[in-house]
This record gives C-alpha cells, sequence and structure tokens, in this order.
C-alpha cells in the first residue's frame, strides 16, 4: 500500500509543494529536494546525460581505436578480421541517439530500487507522453519517401534554378524556404526534407569543417523559427495555444512575421560569411554515395513518380499531421502506408526506418528525464521578469527540449501575457543550441551526421549556432 501511494503522488504536481513564503531559489530548491529526495536522484541521472551527450565522439573515437587495434592482433595470429564485441558496445556509447534511452533504463532501475517497481510502472506507463517521439518516426518515414522528396526538390528547384542550380544557390533556398515549410508539414518533416536535399546538394561536395558547422547549426536554428508560422507546426507552441487560447492571428503578429526576418537573416548573414568557399563548391565534384537497396523489387532512382502516387502521399502526411495528438488514427494510417508502399514498390525506394527509429527511441528517453525536471525549473520561470524570462527559456531550452520548457509555463501560475509572450519566444530562438533543445534536431543530426568526423562536436555546433541565434534574438526583442 505505501509503495502504490508512493505511484500515485510521484513525480508530485507542483502545487503540491509548500508556497514559497519570501524563500530564495536555493532554498526553496533545497526545500523541495529534501522532500522528495527522488527529485535529486532523477535530475542528477539527468545531468549525466546531458554530459554524456557532449562525449559521444570520444566514445567513437575510442572505437575506431579499439577496431584497429583487434583487427591488427588478428593479423598478426593469422585470422581474419571480424567486429570486436567491445568496439562495438563502444561504438554503441556514441550514439548520441541512445543516450537519453539509455539513461532513462538507469533511471528506471534506480527508481524501482529506491522506491519500488510501483513508482516506475505508474510513471513510465501514466506520467510519461510517447506521442510526440511516434509522431516524429511516423512523419520522419513519410517525408524520406521519393514522392515526397521529389516534390519537395522540383518546388525548391522553382527559386534555386532561377539563381543559376548551383550549390550555393541550393544551399540558400533549402536553408531559407526549407524551415519555412514546416509550419505547414510540422517542423520534424520540414528537417527530414532539409536534411536530405543539403545531402545531395551540398554534403556530397565536401565542403570545409567549418561550413558543414554553420550549416547544421543554421539549420537547427532556421527550422525551430520556421515552425512558427502557424499554430500547429512548432512544439513550443503548440504546448500552449491551447490553454493560453493563442489563435492564428496572435500567432502571425507574434511570431510568424519575426521568425521570417530572422531565418532571411540569418541564411543571409552566413551566405555573405561563407560565399567564397560556397560559390567553390560549383567546381567540386559531388562525392555521391548512394546505397543500392536490398529489395529488388524497388524503382530505379531514374524511374518517373507519378502525380496521383504523389497526391496519396500528401495526403498521408496530411492525415499524419492532422491526427499528430491521436496515436491510434496516425500510427493506424501508418501501418497502411506502409502495405501501400510495398504495393506500389514499383515507384518507391526502400523505406528506411532505421534513423527515424533511433531519432524515437532518443525523444522518447528525452520525454522520461524532461517529465522530472519541473520542481527546478517552474520555479526559475516563475521569478524572472520579461527579458530574463525571454533569455531564461533561451538559456534553458539548450539544455530541455523547448517543448518542456513552454509546458512548464503554463503551469506555472501568475504569468501575465507579456511573461507568456517572453517564455516561447525565448524557447523558439534558443532551439538550435543543441540537438536535445528541439524535438526535430536529433533528426537532423542523424540523417548528417555521417559528414562529421566521428561525430558531430556539440560546442562546435553550439558555437556556430550562436550567431544566427544572436541574430533572432534582436529581431524578437528590438522589433
Amino acid at each position: 500500500m505505501e509503495a502504490e501511494a508512493i505511484a500515485v503522488t510521484f513525480p508530485r504536481s507542483l502545487d503540491s509543494y509548500p508556497a514559497a513564503m519570501g524563500q530564495s531559489l536555493v532554498a526553496l530548491l533545497r526545500e523541495r529536494a529534501t522532500l522528495e529526495p527522488l527529485n535529486v536522484i532523477a535530475t542528477s541521472i539527468f545531468l549525466l546525460a546531458i554530459a554524456h551527450t557532449f562525449a559521444t565522439a570520444r566514445f567513437t573515437r575510442r572505437a575506431h581505436h579499439m577496431q584497429q587495434a583487434f583487427d591488427t592482433d588478428r593479423r598478426t595470429r593469422g585470422v581474419d578480421p571480424r567486429p570486436s564485441v567491445s568496439a562495438e558496445l563502444m561504438h554503441f556509447l556514441g550514439e548520441v541517439e541512445v543516450v537519453f534511452g539509455l539513461r532513462g533504463v538507469v533511471l528506471g532501475v534506480v527508481l524501482a530500487l529506491s522506491a519500488g517497481w510501483n513508482v516506475v510502472r505508474h510513471y513510465f506507463n501514466d506520467s510519461v507522453n510517447f506521442t510526440e517521439a511516434m509522431f516524429v518516426v511516423v512523419i520522419m518515414t513519410l517525408a524520406a519517401t521519393r514522392p515526397i522528396m521529389t516534390l519537395a526538390e522540383s518546388s525548391l528547384q522553382l527559386v534555386a534554378g532561377r539563381f543559376g542550380g548551383t550549390p550555393a544557390a541550393w544551399w540558400a533556398t533549402i536553408l531559407t524556404l526549407g524551415p519555412l515549410l514546416g509550419s505547414l508539414v510540422t517542423e520534424p518533416a520540414a528537417m527530414t526534407i532539409c536534411a536530405l536535399l543539403l545531402q545531395r546538394k551540398f554534403f556530397d561536395r565536401q565542403p570545409s569543417s567549418r561550413l558543414k558547422y554553420a550549416t547544421l547549426g543554421l539549420l537547427f536554428v532556421n527550422v525551430s523559427l520556421g515552425g512558427t508560422l502557424t499554430p500547429f507546426a512548432a512544439p513550443p507552441l503548440l504546448m500552449v495555444v491551447r490553454p493560453w487560447a493563442w489563435d492564428f492571428a496572435f500567432v502571425l503578429q507574434h511570431f510568424a512575421w519575426r521568425s521570417t526576418i530572422a531565418v532571411v537573416a540569418s541564411t543571409a548573414a552566413y551566405f555573405l560569411l561563407f560565399n567564397k568557399e560556397l560559390q567553390a563548391l560549383a567546381a567540386r565534384r559531388a562525392d555521391v554515395d548512394i546505397e543500392i537497396p536490398e529489395d529488388p523489387t524497388v524503382a530505379p532512382l531514374a524511374s518517373r513518380v507519378p502525380a496521383w502516387l504523389t497526391l496519396v502521399h500528401v495526403v498521408f502526411m496530411i492525415w499524419t499531421v492532422v491526427n499528430a495528438h491521436y496515436p491510434v488514427l496516425f500510427i493506424g494510417g501508418f501501418l497502411f502506408f506502409l502495405g501501400f508502399a510495398r504495393a506500389t514498390a514499383a515507384y518507391q525506394t526502400q523505406i528506411e526506418l532505421k534513423t527515424p527509429l533511433l531519432v524515437g527511441f532518443f525523444l522518447a528517453g528525452l520525454v522520461v528525464h524532461g517529465g522530472l525536471q519541473g520542481w527546478w525549473i517552474a520555479p526559475i520561470l516563475q521569478r524572472l521578469g520579461s527579458s530574463a524570462l525571454f533569455f531564461g527559456a533561451l538559456g534553458l531550452t539548450a539544455f530541455n527540449d523547448n517543448a518542456l520548457v513552454t509546458y512548464l509555463a503554463t503551469i506555472a501560475p501568475g504569468l501575465s501575457d507579456s511573461l507568456r509572450l517572453a517564455v516561447v519566444q525565448g524557447a523558439v530562438t534558443g532551439g538550435g543550441l543543441t540537438v536535445i533543445a528541439n524535438a526535430p534536431n536529433p533528426a537532423g543530426q542523424a540523417l548528417l551526421r555521417r559528414y562529421f568526423e566521428d561525430a558531430v562536436s556539440p560546442a562546435q555546433l553550439a558555437v556556430w549556432a550562436a550567431i544566427p541565434t544572436a541574430l533572432a534574438t534582436l529581431v524578437f526583442r528590438l522589433l
């Protein structure tokens, strides 16, 4: 019975804690940690997961060295090389998509040992919502299909072609119009489309490391902003529009035009900064790396996609977006789509599920950890003024999913309209600083990771994302 009672009360609701009564923030957090020691355990594991994301490149490099040493030893003994179990395990620890899921397992074990299995069962089954993670898996898979990619490429070709169709023209077009497309097809779909087009039009030409990181950082920031032209596409906006009664007109007035200016200005700034290298890419032959599908029934890349097939794929996308909050409906539609894709294999390329599933696993792990951080995030949000709240939300977003930050704002009492606006604007502005700052970021990193040596460096990503983030901050704070 005691375990059942704990299960019902963990995690504690924020209004179950005693009122602040003039306490300092440090004293308040100390009191909450004393009342609920599991808070400290959960947050410690979460911080370890964040630290792990910054160390993934080291694990990957170590895996390469271990495999090379293992192969050398086997050749010395006259035995054919084979994958090393130890090296593969180290490589697994270097996959950023598994970090939060892996630490989620640790969290579950620690909670079970500390408070009993009922706590774990209640939290994972009743308190955590995995809908967004499942949605991202489905929308990523649909967005990466050949008909959708062909449609997106032909649409952006209308703009890139007017500027010569060069790698520089494609780079600017993808990073400007692609993220803004997220307001119609959702940010995860826009991230998938942009990343796949950047592979073919830009990254295959092997740009410099600086330009690669600048492009990835700009992509993350622009996608975070580009989904705010409508109230249903950006996760941090989606969390607040219903509780705070923000309609389409409100989003247009306070977000859409500012986000558009920020996206265009940031892309233009990096275009000017890297103009010489971007222009030089036109003379560099693309290092195309196309995997041959294992399934012999899939279509050759040169075959034409019929208009009716593209239309059906668009309908599947619309169904998924419209029913994004109803997993039974969008997963049911996705299962039907898989059958349809098999039946139309003559016009399809092989459906790739590995990357979407890994990204979904990453987001599920992030949701598991993020749901236990309200005890310290909410008091911070409540104690800040408008400007401080904007920058506080921006900073918190770098280490938490920005949708979590805005969700906690909806349950923090006493926020005025100006404070509500500040926290959401700060959250979307900081959505490109790290891979965990915005739900679509893991998708972009997973699709583009192979172009970076060992792994994407979180530090370099943050540095190159800081410039467009600063420009977006100026737009939202000054205009």
